[in-house]
């Protein structure tokens, strides 16, 4: 497979900033932050805002980590934004200032998991690892092992079968990374494949077997209007505005319901995300 994908992606890859030669490490490292669980639409603007603002690591690890949170905007999951302020502090501290190239020294990194190591190193660095997302799942699931959807969760199988997928030239590879994870994303979506347009529907297993129902656990959708997550985006969203602590009063205005607003609070305050002052005010992390 690797050669149509690859073939394919080199005709029909978007033009994205983190894939340009002058992203460099830190923009493929933020870029890998913003869009977990963010579509590309929505991370565009403030990819490129970050970037202008905070060129290498050590201009954003000189901020406050609040400023990170600011700077997030609606990205959603603003735990991201303390995450990629760690990192950049450690990469300032530890490497002097670069992403480091080692995948072990990546996944050493505060706020980093495998699949973000991996992904930088590969990206970044043109190194061979099994890059698995969302995306990347789902076509080895329908290509490879003629199922719908993968398990809701990367299993051990996943892994193992990502590696056994990988060319052998570490180029390849991560060119194979890169093209397997956009095929995912422009024409093996999870609700409108093109099967039409893919260029392994001959090789295809899941279209082969005549695209065969989901048989397993039940694809939960996320809900957001009402949940915790909306009020805690309301309450940062005042926070993120304002250029003064906010007093308790403002912030019960977002929301009527006072036992979930406060719970909401407090998972903000938990999380790091929101400071409590003295005399009952609150500002975005400063320390």
């Amino acid at each position: 497979m690797h050669r149509q994908v690859i073939a394919w992606f080199d005709t029909h890859a978007r033009d994205l900033p983190w894939r340009r030669a002058d992203a460099g490490p830190w923009g493929v490292m933020v870029s890998e932050f913003m869009l977990q669980q963010t579509p590309v639409n929505r991370v565009l603007p403030v990819y490129e805002q970050w970037l202008a603002r905070w060129p290498r690591p050590a201009d954003l690890a000189k901020e406050a980590p609040g400023e990170a949170v600011r700077a997030w905007g609606r990205l959603g999951y603003p735990r991201r934004a303390l995450r990629l302020h760690g990192a950049a502090v450690a990469i300032t501290e530890r490497h002097g200032g670069d992403v480091p190239t080692k995948h072990a020294q990546l996944l050493a990194l505060p706020g980093i998991g495998e699949y973000t190591a991996a992904a930088v190193a590969s990206f970044a660095y043109g190194q061979r690892h099994a890059v698995l997302d969302t995306n990347v799942r789902r076509v080895f699931a329908r290509a490879v092992m003629g199922v719908r959807y993968p398990p809701n969760a990367t299993t051990a199988a996943e892994r193992r079968l990502a590696r056994e997928l990988l060319p052998e030239q570490e180029s390849t590879a991560a060119r194979w990374a890169a093209a397997s994870m956009e095929l995912g994303a422009l024409v093996c979506t999870a609700k409108s494949e093109e099967c039409g347009r893919c260029p392994i529907a001959a090789q295809c297993a899941w279209l082969g077997a005549g695209k065969p129902e989901h048989e397993g656990p039940p694809r939960r959708g996320q809900t957001y209007a009402g949940t915790d997550r909306q009020v805690r985006g309301k309450l940062l969203a005042v926070l993120r505005e304002a250029v003064a602590p906010v007093p308790q009063a403002v912030l019960d205005q977002v929301w009527d319901e006072p036992v979930q607003r406060g719970r909401a609070l407090d998972g903000l305050v938990a999380d790091g995300l929101v400071e409590p002052m003295e005399g009952g005010l609150y500002r975005l992390p400063m320390t």
